[in-house]
């Protein structure tokens, strides 16, 4: 038996073919979604595993709610987006000058 799988796509209706591809590829999204939560599930219990030891780790740890807080904003919200922006940069730039400083 050497012959090649037959293709089903090609027997069926292109209204069929389209249905196929959007539950592929909505099937995709859900599994990439879950891998997501997953690993924020991973990165949310080492933040809550110990205190923040240094100041950059504590930035670090209110970075990232920022950055969950700042993705659940309407985008037309862009005073809130502005004012997330300017803390992350004043982390960054705290942070380097921290680091100078040692």
């Amino acid at each position: 038996m050497n012959e090649p799988p037959i293709d089903l796509d090609k027997h069926r209706g292109i209204a069929a073919q389209k249905a196929t591809d959007i539950r592929r590829v909505l099937a995709d999204v859900e599994a990439n979604a879950k891998l997501l939560r997953d690993q924020q599930a991973v990165i949310e219990d080492q933040i809550l595993s110990a205190p923040a030891a240094t100041w950059a780790e504590a930035a670090a740890k209110a970075r990232y709610l920022l950055n969950l807080y700042a993705a659940s904003l309407a985008p037309t919200d862009t005073h809130h987006r502005d004012l997330i922006a300017a803390i992350v940069a004043d982390f960054a730039r705290l942070s380097a000058s921290a680091g100078s400083d040692n």
